[in-house]
């Protein structure tokens, strides 16, 4: 191990730290653009609604391939250099998906699918690495980024809708990419990343790929990404399919969900300094499924946005927590495991929205389709109440680093 690196590293954990969240306010504006965008995109391409669920699914799978090539540019290049690649690349999609044809639209939000894809997971275990005694805390704030891009992105898409702006707005959102991704590649070499400050000759340890804690974590990853998605992503086509929002409103009414999972996460941060975290995650899920079931027996715009907080509230310290889990259960090991479990999140992603249309499709009612995630959050309530084993605290793992 290089001694030299270490103060280095420590040093470096504001300016990584400060990089992972300037990148993740312009993906969480990507990440959400499809669930606003639907209306719009339907309507322009004559899409039913399986054909736009398969939208969800085209980006997620690209998203998919996306987390299968980060876990290899971080091992070679780094986490800047992964997450500097998926913003180039979502950057390149969102500029070409409004001169695009269904065919070559699909594609663009395919490119900034694996986009995200390739920098999202970067990120959070840059973060995670970084942060190894707040973890959880660390992880919910950078969400809380997330979902400052997220909350904007419906209301922006909604005011360029009314003034014929789309376009416009597109090319502002790949602009802002492009000038983050340049921001990062302009830090001085003398920001050093993790790795740097683990000896070239560090042993992974062994993971058990069939031991509990790999399943259970890979059926929440799946679970997590495809209940935010498939919600967050047709709250828009469901509150336009109830007559009683006009279509701004409709456009706009993801906000109030990503909004309270933007507090929801602030909240979550502070929250974790005297609350164990996977009882936060058992809270804001019980939480979650009554906020879903309000969405669903609601008709009126108010039952829409009560619904949609509520469930943004409970859901939003979740996948923070699930992340922090698995860098938890598998210490060292947890980017060989995060790769893998980034991936099952993805084709979560992929299946349950893609769900969600083909259930509206087939029973003609989009309130039909949104039971799905509602029953998936259910699974997950169930799934955290397994025996996961308590945090180490900070005093404990202090120690535990000192003894090796």
């Amino acid at each position: 191990m290089s001694l030299s690196l270490i103060p280095q590293a420590e040093d470096s954990s504001g300016p990584l730290t400060l990089a992972a969240h300037a990148a993740f306010v312009p993906i969480g504006i990507v990440t959400v653009l499809l669930g606003p965008m639907l209306p719009t995109l339907s309507a322009k391409w004559s899409l039913n609604y399986t054909q736009a669920g398969f939208l969800f699914t085209v980006q997620f799978l690209a998203s998919t391939v996306g987390v299968m090539l980060s876990g290899l540019c971080v091992s070679r290049w780094g986490f800047r250099f992964a997450i500097k690649a998926g913003l180039l690349a979502m950057a390149v999609g969102v500029a070409g998906l409004p001169y695009s044809s269904r065919i070559l639209g699909a594609a663009s939000i395919g490119i900034y699918g694996l986009g995200f894809g390739v920098a999202v997971p970067a990120a959070n275990l840059l973060v995670a690495e970084v942060h190894p005694l707040r973890r959880s805390a660390a992880l919910n704030l950078l969400n809380f980024s997330w979902s400052v891009g997220a909350v904007a992105c419906p209301f922006l898409v909604a005011a360029a809708a009314r003034a014929h702006h789309v376009p416009l707005l597109l090319e502002a959102f790949a602009g802002l990419l492009f000038f983050v991704a340049l921001g990062i590649a302009a830090m001085p070499s003398r920001i050093v990343e993790p790795q740097a400050s683990r000896g070239r000759g560090a042993q992974v340890p062994a993971i058990d790929w069939r031991g509990n804690s790999v399943l259970l974590l890979a059926a929440l990853f799946f679970l997590y990404v495809g209940v935010e998605n498939s919600f967050g992503g047709w709250i828009a086509s469901y509150a336009k399919t109830l007559g009683t929002l006009s279509l701004g409103l409709a456009l706009m009414s993801p906000s109030f969900f990503y909004s309270a999972m933007m507090v929801g996460r602030w909240m979550a941060s502070l929250a974790l300094k005297s609350i164990e975290e996977v009882a936060l995650a058992r809270a804001g899920l019980l939480a979650a499924c009554a906020g879903m079931a309000c969405l669903l027996w609601s008709h009126a715009a108010l039952g829409v946005m009560t619904g949609a907080t509520i469930a943004g509230l409970g859901l939003a310290a979740v996948y923070p927590i699930t992340i922090s889990l698995l860098s938890r259960e598998f210490g060292d090991a947890s980017s060989q495991v995060g790769s893998v479990m980034f991936t099952v999140a993805n084709l979560g992603g992929a299946f349950l929205p893609w769900l969600v249309g083909y259930s509206s499709n087939r029973f003609g009612s989009v309130r039909v389709g949104m039971v799905v995630p509602l029953i998936a959050a259910a699974l997950m309530c169930v799934l955290y109440l397994a025996n996961w084993k308590p945090q180490i605290g900070s005093r404990e793992l202090e120690a535990k680093r000192a003894a090796s």
